[in-house]
């Protein structure tokens, strides 16, 4: 049944329907707590497990009382969605078809070698494998060698999730490393690749990233602290147990997280410390086996930057001297300090510089401007440049480096919503564009029966708010279309405009797809997103209702007729809309969702915390961001008033918003509201933050959102309410 036609019609939607269950009711067990002289009350604080933290590394151990509440929101969230069920197997069905089972990416070059990975056709993890370089473009799989099955370690295991896997410059050994809990603790593993033999080191409770020494007898990684913080840098020497391991950078401050890199040019390793606004490096020479940690420029509040290497300079990508949208300079290898840096990039304002990598001779940056990406190329000798664009109301692009620095090779991806993926190598000697690769959707895909669009929401202060669209091409575009609106808006991530399949089995169903491109993101540079954060906060929220609006005034849908969906700051960006204006939306999916925002910020012994005041404020310390973040808390704005059909979906080991926060919001929701709903919750009892890690897993849970959406506006909850 097309969702434009009256449900009344449907033999599916009149026949006779059993009385809806009665949704789980939390106990409630109020605690006070009393700050800047404001009295907060939370009814729900016990489904916080005391033991939360083994409870991510052993599920089995969360107390019974919270497991028996979150497994009955669950056998309710089942029942409700059980005439939904055959839809919820034809889509992941659908999904399913548009995934090339036997997919592989495009080998990428690294000496004697070309690297990739590919899938048994059916399986849920990839292979990871090579072949020698002499052999590129043959067909079969001559020459291949399998280095890493990870279909085969996933079996008989409810989760697991390949992060890394980094093969040693003498090309011998793989490191590799998986979180088999979805509590992204992961342990870092040994191969030597020329026997197949699993070597005995074994690293634990660490980010993923591995970055092999130049000698490939130690590799450096990322240590996770008590707190499950990402704060110390180790080298792993072969051989050696990882109580051993040398400690290169041990990070005090709470408020800052630890990544490493490596330079293009492989000769340095990067030790970054940051938050969302602030950033340190520390780099180490790989090629002097005697060579010290050099700090670069001493963090600076607000100020950014990143590194590149190229010759006797390092190119380094900041924001320093007010260049909000980001510059590039440069500075010498023995003096790298600030005050050696000079201008090779200068700032434009409304250009927001967002990457940059070197290759032999040349600077190569991603940049956005108006809302679209392109690369620009740079030769240092000349000073001369070219570009990589295209000629789309809206689409994504990004580039691949590889593994190797002198080359006359670039890869790039370029995608828009209704056009697959298509990877190019392009050759920066004569601009030339050879096409690897175009994503193939198995089941079939036109792209010439749908339509990209791109218009703006003019929100409450006059700021201009990006909307892409994506709907069949014979679509009316009366107003009777439903509309599925995705937004996030938070810490600077912009949403890519690319292709995606899964929301095409909404499209075919006559649904409009849009994107809001909201304040908090970059979306159109940097002051976007400083438009959005912190005491600018709610006008993330307005421009998505702006947005939602924009699109019924365009005659793409009405007012309810749009399902609105978020995930993490996004789910938080889904609950203050539906504080704000419920009536607007059919329905909320709510994915992962920071809800309960003022409690968790409130708190530092979370260890995610700390790091989070620069985004959201310090509520603890001042009491203007506490009024600020208390005026818009999901959790602590829900109101006596109808809310729409809302489905809440969580993971029991998520260590960033940790599973009590849709719980909570669930609870208070149903005690609170005054009609509409019904208010589902599903939690994944078996993943984190990311759900289901294998690739087709993880479509039923994307089907059970998208089943969610579609009967929402279509034939309805029929009063399924928690106010009956």
């Amino acid at each position: 049944m097309r969702l434009d036609q009256d449900p009344r019609s449907s033999n599916t939607a009149a026949r006779r329907r059993k009385p809806a269950p009665l949704p789980p009711q939390a106990a409630i067990r109020t605690t006070e707590t009393v700050v800047h002289g404001v009295t907060l009350r939370d009814d729900y604080g016990w489904l916080r497990a005391a033991n939360w933290k083994d409870v991510l590394r052993e599920p089995d151990v969360l107390p019974a009382d919270i497991r028996g509440y979150l497994e009955a929101e669950n056998a309710y969230c089942k029942a409700l969605m059980a005439p939904t069920r055959a839809l919820q197997k034809d889509l992941v069905k659908e999904m399913r078809g548009r995934i090339k089972e036997d997919d592989s990416s495009v080998p990428q070059p690294d000496g004697p070698f070309l690297y990739y990975s590919r899938y048994r056709k059916g399986a849920e993890h990839p292979l990871i494998c090579r072949k020698p370089r002499n052999m590129a473009g043959k067909s079969g799989r001559a020459g291949e060698q399998i280095m890493l099955d990870a279909d085969a370690l996933a079996a008989d295991k409810d989760f697991f999730d390949l992060s890394d896997a980094a093969h040693s410059p003498d090309h011998r050994l793989l490191a590799w490393s998986a979180d088999e809990a979805g509590s992204e603790l992961h342990t870092i593993h040994l191969k030597d690749l020329e026997s197949g033999n699993d070597l005995p080191d074994l690293v634990r409770d660490t980010t993923g990233e591995i970055i092999w020494a130049s000698d490939a007898r130690s590799f450096f990684y990322v240590a996770l602290d008590d707190d499950h913080r990402p704060s110390r840098v180790k080298r792993h020497r072969l051989g050696t147990p990882a109580e051993a391991d040398e400690l290169l950078h041990d990070e005090a401050d709470a408020g800052m997280f630890v990544d490493i890199d490596k330079t293009q040019s492989g000769r340095f390793l990067l030790i970054t410390i940051g938050d969302h606004e602030t950033s340190e490096t520390r780099i180490l020479d790989l090629d002097r086996a005697e060579a010290q940690l050099v700090l670069v420029a001493e963090r600076e509040p607000g100020r950014q930057y990143s590194l590149e290497h190229h010759g006797n300079v390092f190119a380094i990508l900041t924001n320093a001297e007010g260049a909000e949208d980001f510059k590039i300079v440069t500075a010498p290898l023995d003096a790298p300090d600030p005050a050696n840096w000079r201008d090779l990039i200068v700032h434009k304002r409304g250009r927001l510089i967002l990457d940059h990598v070197c290759l032999k001779g040349r600077l190569i940056r991603l940049e956005r401007e108006d809302g679209l990406p392109r690369i620009v190329i740079r030769d240092l000798a000349t000073g001369s440049e070219s570009s990589i664009a295209f000629d789309e109301e809206a689409y994504g692009l990004g580039m691949d480096a590889g593994y190797e620095f002198d080359t006359n090779t670039l890869r790039f991806i370029y995608a828009s919503m209704a056009r697959p993926a298509e990877t190019y190598d392009y050759d920066l000697a004569t601009g030339a564009r050879t096409l690897l690769k175009r994503q193939e959707v198995p089941s079939g895909h036109d792209p010439a029966g749908y339509q990209v669009r791109r218009i703006f929401a003019t929100a409450s202060d006059g700021a201009r708010v990006p909307i892409s669209i994506l709907h069949r091409a014979d679509l009316a575009l009366d107003g009777s279309a439903p509309c599925l609106l995705y937004g996030y808006g938070s810490y600077g991530s912009a949403m890519s405009a690319s292709f995606r399949t899964r929301p095409l089995s909404l499209v075919d169903r006559g649904f409009v797809y849009a994107i809001a491109h909201v304040r908090g993101g970059t979306d159109k540079g940097w002051g976007w997103y400083l438009d959005g954060k912190r005491g600018n906060k709610h006008n993330t929220f307005t421009d998505f209702i702006a947005a939602a609006g924009a699109l019924t005034e365009a005659g793409f849908t009405r007012r309810g007729r749009i399902v609105a969906e978020g995930g993490s700051a996004g789910g938080m960006l889904m609950g203050a809309v539906a504080n704000m204006a419920p009536e607007l939306f059919a329905g909320i999916v709510a994915e992962v969702p920071f809800v309960d925002v003022l409690n968790t910020i409130l708190d530092d012994t979370l260890p995610l915390t700390p790091p989070e005041w620069p985004e959201w404020g310090d509520p603890i310390r001042d009491a203007k961001a506490f009024e600020t973040i208390r005026s818009y808390s999901p959790y602590d704005n829900v109101t006596a008033q109808a809310y729409p059909p809302i489905l809440a979906m969580g993971g029991l080991t998520d260590p960033r918003v940790t599973y009590w926060e849709p719980a909570k919001w669930v609870a208070r929701l149903r005690a609170t509201m005054t009609g509409g709903g019904p208010v589902l919750l599903h939690t994944n009892m078996e993943a984190g933050h990311a759900g289901s890690a294998g690739r087709f897993d993880s479509l039923k849970e994307t089907a059970l959102a998208y089943a969610f959406a579609i009967h929402t506006v279509g034939e309805g909850w029929d009063g399924a309410g928690s106010t009956d």
